[in-house]
């Protein structure tokens, strides 16, 4: 009866799991093999390093002793407040649930996937997470996760570009999107960032037919954001100039990202996601 009881506990408990927790922690599961766990770190009141005063730090935290040494003004910092913090984002906007064939996930379904994932495993290293827009302090734990799941899962905010919000120094932000929005405009925000001292990586999603576009003939192009409808009487005509305009597109990501101290990749929906989110982990760990 004990036996049959737990049992039943423990069904209940799976079933009240979001779905997509369920897969990216199977997601996470298969990559964890190849990567290297991250230093975790120590308690709050383990010393990590001095660093100069600044403004907003309350003048209690002044180490008067090391301050002596020199001409500057110090701060103890601890461990805990040098762990870098990693912010997540999630493009929620009306082209992320695009895909071209039902055997396919949408960009939106295949970027929640990756976010949890990436999440899961930064939370195995001990590391802490958060949503951007969300209100919420970065945490780590099991219960971030589902709360990361569940936020990902109601969102439904369309925007193609977060909105800025102020963050913490040694944090890092990791946003998911296809980044179709106008250069200037991602330029504009990932410069902000970076000038606040913040590290990023950008990672864009698309469709294979978004790539490639392999229609034929006479075809009807219908916009997911309000955009009017197109209409193409020989898609092939137009193949090849659409193809070199992503590719500048694209170079201009990596351009602006590399000018920045940031990073770019790019993952395609028909593509394993192991694949993307081992790159991720990776570039992570190395910074």
């Amino acid at each position: 009866m004990a036996d049959a009881a737990l049992r039943h506990r423990a069904e209940a408990a799976s079933l009240a799991l979001p779905p997509l927790l369920i897969a990216a922690e199977r997601v996470a599961a298969a990559v964890v093999q190849g990567t290297h766990g991250r230093r975790r770190t120590g308690q709050g009141d383990t010393f990590w390093q001095f660093r100069q005063y600044e403004p907003s730090d309350p003048v209690t935290r002044i180490d008067w002793r090391e301050s002596a040494k020199s001409q500057h003004v110090y701060v103890r910092e601890t461990e805990w407040e040098a762990a870098q913090s990693v912010y997540l984002w999630r493009d929620g906007s009306h082209s992320m649930a695009y895909a071209s064939d039902a055997n396919l996930p949408t960009k939106r379904a295949r970027a929640d996937l990756l976010a949890l994932a990436l999440a899961a495993l930064l939370v195995r290293g001990g590391e802490r997470v958060a949503l951007m827009g969300s209100g919420l302090a970065p945490a780590h734990g099991r219960a971030v996760l589902d709360r990361l799941a569940l936020l990902l899962e109601r969102d439904s905010t369309p925007v193609d570009l977060p909105a800025y919000e102020k963050l913490p120094r040694y944090g890092q932000v990791v946003w998911f999107g296809d980044f179709l929005a106008p250069l200037d405009a991602i330029a504009a925000l990932v410069l902000r960032y970076a000038d606040a001292g913040l590290k990023g990586h950008l990672l864009q999603l698309l469709d294979p037919a978004e790539e490639s576009l392999p229609f034929a003939g006479r075809v009807r192009f219908e916009g997911l954001e309000g955009e009017s409808p197109l209409l193409i009487s020989r898609v092939e005509s137009v193949r090849a100039g659409y193809a070199e305009r992503l590719q500048r597109h694209r170079d201009g990501l990596a351009a602006l990202t590399r000018g920045a101290g940031w990073t770019f990749a790019t993952h395609r929906t028909d593509h394993p996601p192991q694949r993307a989110l081992l790159g991720l982990y990776r570039i992570l760990t190395e910074r």
